[in-house]
């Protein structure tokens, strides 16, 4: 195997690594649509609800779309679904993720300014 083959091994070993124990943000965005949803997120006033089919017009996506991903969306805290709701109905979480995730944003776009 040449230094180079060897190189390449090494960095292909250490990615597979990395997809097999992944940090929160590569375990949120290692999924396709999961950054647009991310950034419909944040363009949603504070406290608005609204059902799959309104996120998904929200986001430029299908319902199966974000069907597909509403659980990840509610496992780390984006998005809390709003009791006794019948179609169930969600909201942008209350939560540190969501926060620091607006800090970010916040910061992110500040750069380019």
């Amino acid at each position: 195997m040449s230094s180079t083959e060897h190189v390449d091994a090494d960095r292909e070993r250490t990615k597979e690594l990395r997809k097999a124990h992944p940090s929160g943000w590569l375990h949120l965005t290692q999924h396709d649509a999961v950054p647009i949803l991310v950034d419909a997120l944040l363009d949603l006033p504070p406290g608005r609800e609204f059902n799959k089919t309104e996120f998904a017009e929200h986001a430029g996506v299908t319902r199966q779309t974000v069907g597909n991903y509403t659980d990840l969306l509610l496992e780390v805290e984006l998005i809390a679904e709003v009791p006794n709701t019948s179609p169930r109905r969600y909201r942008v979480a209350d939560s540190d993720v969501v926060r620091e995730l607006f800090e970010l944003n916040s910061a992110l776009n500040s750069v380019g300014e």
